[in-house]
């Protein structure tokens, strides 16, 4: 060969390759996948599409490795003898020894050349063992258990248990029906000592009310001795609970899970925004949990929010639009309303008339709204603000969910900013006219009885009755936030979409179509929109920061369309853990 030949590269092992992006070869149930290094066994299972079960693992938790449900076979390439180096077969890999016992997958990381087998003859009977030792005082009550249709015992149990007993003796019976808070009841035979609620009220919550007492089979969960399980994220323990031994109390033997409808949408009681499903049958909501956005809640949600919804269905909702005649309200037609509503409005010069919007309303009704005032020619609008305490986890200071929708929407970095000015004309006398949405000026608003008696023409839109709609001329029904499909801008800057789940009582119809029908009326030149996604794309259009987008590309977690510089204290928490390695996130 010449000396000026260039030298044959060496071809690089599969090792090699992994190794340069941070990642390593694992080969799981004899197929080989590339995973990042410090990947915990039963993720990298996941990434493989296998199922591993387990009890006490959580990915938003730490792992105590306690409840062995995860055991699989693992191996790795036998050390070679001194002075000789590894050998790799034709595919660039090490022939794998197998070990003779398993391993939990849940807190063990996989290593270069590793092999996983999460079935065969070794795995199968140890998971047989431990569901049997689970079962051995497990009551049999899964009829009437509330669990039911949602319990992982009982789903494993089928998959990886004996189908029959071997345990003749009595069972240890331990407490039932617990009261340890006032969202949560306990049912203390069923549990499996898996941990995850423990974990989580000491983790999470930051606020570790619960522990083990008692010692082997006589195990069980509790509250500490003058401590209730009162905190305002209690119920994620029901949620994360594998068994039915925490259940809802208000949920709790309302109604089978399978046969409720499940619909994704968002939380609308803060600026954070978590993402949700709302469980419904029929026309009700039975219940709302959290569904996972990391960029948002995580897999959490606070009692106050989730339990919000049943503001929604109480009697005090406005079902029909009203106009005041002789002093006292009665129905009418859509039409008749909204003609009266116009009339009233349209008559004012412009600096007589304003417009006061609402944090609450979504970004195709505040569009709306925003064109409203600018066909009364009046610049006169602005939101209400809302504000209050960050519990510095995920409820928000700013208690308007679209308070940065409202900003992007009017132009304006404080979109609150007019409102004293509004008050202060209504309190003198000259602004005669004043519309409002989805607000009840003499609760937050600072507005008095007096004031809005000096008005010669209020409208409101609103879900549920109040002073501000006893006082108005005319009042429009509103659709609740589970009754409409909308969209919204959280307090991070992240566009996300809320889906219908019920429909709205009575003659109440979505806000879009009410303010649509109002603008028409105000402007002959605007066109009623055929839908909300109309309504949406129109403001896309006209709003650069909305452009590009649609109700369909915003997708179930959203899409961040600016910057706020505002974060979120759960993500930032749970990110130094994931940071540190106690958790996978």
């Amino acid at each position: 060969m010449s000396e000026n030949a260039p030298a044959v590269e060496e071809k690089k092992l599969p090792k090699d390759l992994a190794a340069e992006n941070g990642m390593v070869n694992v080969q799981i149930d004899g197929h080989w996948i590339q995973v990042p290094r410090g990947t915990r066994m039963i993720e990298a299972a996941k990434i493989a599409e296998k199922e591993i079960p387990h009890y006490c693992y959580h990915p938003k938790l730490s792992s105590p490795g306690n409840c062995r449900m995860c055991l699989v076979q693992m191996g790795m390439p036998p050390r070679p003898a001194p002075g000789e180096d590894p050998k790799y077969g034709e595919d660039g890999y090490q022939e794998i020894g197998w070990m003779p016992r398993p391993v939990i997958a849940c807190a063990n990381t996989v290593a270069e050349n590793m092999g996983i087998r999460t079935g065969g003859e070794l795995v199968e009977k140890t998971r047989e063992g431990v569901m049997e030792f689970l079962l051995i005082n497990h009551p049999l009550d899964c009829p009437i258990c509330d669990q039911a249709g949602e319990c992982k015992l009982q789903e494993f149990s089928v998959e990886h248990g004996r189908g029959e007993s071997r345990f003749k003796e009595t069972k240890i019976k331990k407490p039932k029906n617990v009261d340890i808070g006032q969202n949560i009841r306990l049912d203390d035979e069923r549990c499996i000592m898996c941990s995850r609620c423990i974990r989580f009220m000491d983790e999470v919550a930051e606020d570790p009310v619960l522990g083990f007492s008692q010692r082997g089979t006589h195990t069980s969960v509790t509250v500490h001795p003058g401590h209730r399980l009162d905190n305002n994220y209690s119920l994620n323990t029901a949620d994360i609970c594998p068994v039915g031994a925490l259940t809802s109390n208000d949920f709790r033997f309302q109604m089978r899970v399978w046969f409720l409808k499940e619909t994704k949408t968002i939380d609308v009681n803060c600026g954070t925004g978590a993402n949700t499903v709302v469980w419904t049958r029929g026309n009700e909501i039975f219940r709302v949990t959290p569904r996972q956005n990391d960029d948002v809640n995580s897999a959490w949600i606070p009692d106050s929010h989730r339990l919000s919804f049943h503001e929604l269905q109480n009697d005090s909702r406005l079902t029909a639009p009203m106009i005041l005649k002789d002093g006292k309200h009665v129905e009418v037609s859509n039409l008749e309303a909204i003609n009266k509503a116009a009339e009233g409005l349209g008559m004012r010069q412009p600096n007589e008339v304003a417009v006061i919007a609402s944090g609450r309303q979504s970004n195709e009704e505040l569009y709306l709204a925003k064109k409203i005032a600018t066909a009364l020619g009046t610049d006169l609008l602005t939101i209400v603000p809302r504000q209050g305490e960050s519990d510095g986890k995920l409820i928000s200071a700013d208690r308007n969910p679209n308070t940065t929708g409202a900003g992007l929407i009017f132009g304006i970095d404080d979109p609150t900013a007019k409102l004293d000015a509004i008050r202060e004309g209504v309190s003198t006398g000259r602004i005669k006219a004043l519309i409002v949405f989805n607000e009840n000026l003499l609760d937050e608003a600072g507005f008095k009885q007096e004031d809005l008696a000096k008005l010669e023409h209020l409208v409101t839109t609103h879900t549920h009755a109040n002073p501000t709609a006893a006082a108005a001329q005319v009042v429009l029904p509103g659709a609740g936030w589970a009754e409409k499909r909308a969209t919204y801008v959280n307090v991070t800057g992240r566009l996300q979409r809320a889906n219908q789940a019920t429909i709205a009582p009575g003659g109440t119809r979505d806000d879009w179509e009410t303010l649509g029908a109002l603008l028409n009326k105000l402007d002959k030149d605007y066109q009623l929109p055929s839908s909300m996604d109309s309504v949406f794309n129109a403001l896309a259009k006209e709003n650069e920061t909305f452009t590009g987008q649609t109700f369909g590309s915003i997708g179930d977690l959203g899409v961040v369309i600016t910057e706020t510089g505002v974060t979120i204290p759960l993500l930032d928490q749970e990110k130094k853990r994931k940071e540190s390695g106690i958790i996978v996130g």
